[in-house]
């Protein structure tokens, strides 16, 4: 039943699948020069970004999993090969007086996440990408969410057609495919949780010069329990444009969302909701070298219909930080300020900012549980170190209010959880959080979180106005 029963079988057939391709003879080739000296090693948070092709010269093979990455498919051809990887993932969580006291007990489960993804090249030009995903919850009073169990299913699976990569090229994606931009603040792989989001529908990748250009058609996958069985949901649908400008110095991004979601629910209430969301982000990146300023600031405007009436609706996020690299332990000290709006009922028009797909933890610790970017005034401040052996360190305070009075509080995935006119405060609480993360190696990391969410007047006065406790140890391993 569940999944780690089957690491050991899992894991030794993929050791003899890396001895069987490092004992293989590798066929004389040239080797491009346009090969960096440096390759990109890292792992990315979407696999489909890695490129593994520097691997076609041997010499370039330093770890154990090398081989996996670069499996050669033609032998006179450097352009067809298969890259092979994978994830082991699990999570002990306990979160305490959930939602502030509707749930007045202590909740605690583990968390098991197993994937494994083949990314194959057929030339330049055409590349299928198939990631296998499964979700295990055990122990979870009330049973799983549909975001922490999935038996096996698919967490993407595309056909990719594109012209040769270059100064201006453009590829076509077709099929299951994960969505991450920007910060994750609208468009995110819910990485949190124990199951990943993913969309199903068309994506165009386009370079133009300096700028890259994506425009999307899709639908979110309902997540299921079984085997095999998440669909598109067919009551929503998701569209898009992205730019983007990656720089050294400020990167910029400048995007159009849309998306129809045939019954969405606010505090006032259930309709079709036909929301057309336009913003923009300048950031700068977080001083490594030298000592230096960062930032991050983002607004959007939203606009539409919710039933016969309209919205208006935005939201302003910033986040300014500063990294000492010359002191020990090189700490970087950062706030950030947000605003989203929220409704006034009284008005024929919903002004309920919607985060439409955001990152599962988007204020760090109580990653999949308090409240949500919506109808929301927060200030955050956060103090991150580097300790030696590779352990990282943070500790953060977030503070929050009610833009609108007559709004109540959502959680993340923008359900609401406790409506907001039975009160006139706008203070919702505060949380204190750390996270203490070792990356062992570049495959295996352990880290701890906790936190604990002091309910405000605005919880105390509509009840229940419990205090929420949430701690959790993760480790996992990927190649």
């Amino acid at each position: 039943m569940m999944l780690s029963k089957h690491l050991d079988a899992i894991f030794p057939m993929l050791a003899a699948v890396v001895l069987l391709v490092t004992r293989t003879p590798v066929v004389a080739q040239s080797v491009s020069s346009a090969i960096p000296d440096s390759p990109d090693r890292s792992i990315k948070l979407l696999r489909e970004d890695e490129d593994w092709s520097f691997l076609a010269n041997p010499a370039n093979r330093q770890d154990f999993w090398d081989p996996l990455k670069f499996i050669r498919l033609r032998g006179d051809s450097n352009d067809w090969f298969m890259t092979i990887s994978g994830e082991a993932r699990e999570v002990w969580e306990q979160i305490g007086n959930d939602y502030w006291g509707q749930a007045p007990y202590w909740n605690e489960y583990l968390n098991e996440r197993y994937m494994l993804g083949f990314d194959i090249h057929s030339g330049k030009h055409v590349r299928t990408f198939v990631d296998f995903k499964s979700g295990i919850n055990s122990f979870r009073n009330g049973g799983p969410r549909p975001i922490d169990e999935k038996k096996l299913d698919f967490q993407a699976a595309f056909l990719q057609v594109g012209t040769a990569e270059g100064q201006n090229s453009v590829e076509v994606r077709a099929g299951i495919q994960e969505l991450e931009y920007g910060s994750g603040r609208l468009i995110d792989v819910r990485e949190g949780p124990n199951v990943r989001l993913s969309f199903a529908g068309f994506l165009v990748k386009s370079k133009i010069n300096e700028w890259l250009v994506d425009g999307f058609a899709m639908r979110p996958r309902l997540d299921k329990f079984g085997f095999f069985d998440d669909q598109p949901n067919h009551q929503v649908g998701f569209w898009g444009v992205y730019a983007s400008r990656p720089a050294p110095k400020t990167s910029v991004e400048l995007y159009y969302l849309g998306l129809d979601r045939k019954q969405a629910t606010f505090q006032r209430g259930i309709a079709q909701e036909v929301r057309h969301s336009f913003g923009g982000r300048l950031s700068h990146p977080i001083a490594t070298e030298r000592p230096g300023w960062d930032f991050d600031n983002e607004a959007l405007w939203q606009f539409g219909t919710f039933g016969s009436g309209n919205i208006r609706a935005w939201t302003v996020a910033t986040e300014t930080g500063y990294r000492f690299t010359s002191t020990p332990l090189k700490p970087r000290l950062s706030v950030k300020a947000d605003v989203s709006s929220g409704d006034h009922p009284s008005t024929s028009t919903l002004g309920t900012f919607n985060p439409l797909f955001p990152k599962g933890d988007y204020f760090g610790v109580l990653a999949t549980t308090g409240p949500g970017p919506i109808n929301f005034i927060d200030v955050h401040p956060h103090v991150e170190m580097a300790l030696p052996h590779n352990v990282a360190a943070s500790f953060d305070w977030i503070v929050q209010w009610r833009e609108s009075l007559d709004d109540g509080v959502y959680n993340v995935p923008g359900s609401l959880i406790r409506a907001g006119n039975a009160s006139e405060a706008r203070y919702v609480g505060h949380r204190p959080g750390t996270q203490i993360r070792w990356q062992k190696t570049r495959h295996l990391w352990f880290q701890g979180d906790y936190g604990i969410f002091y309910a405000g007047s605005f919880l105390k006065e509509t009840q229940p106005g419990r205090n929420l406790n949430y701690w959790a140890l993760w480790t996992g391993y990927k190649f």
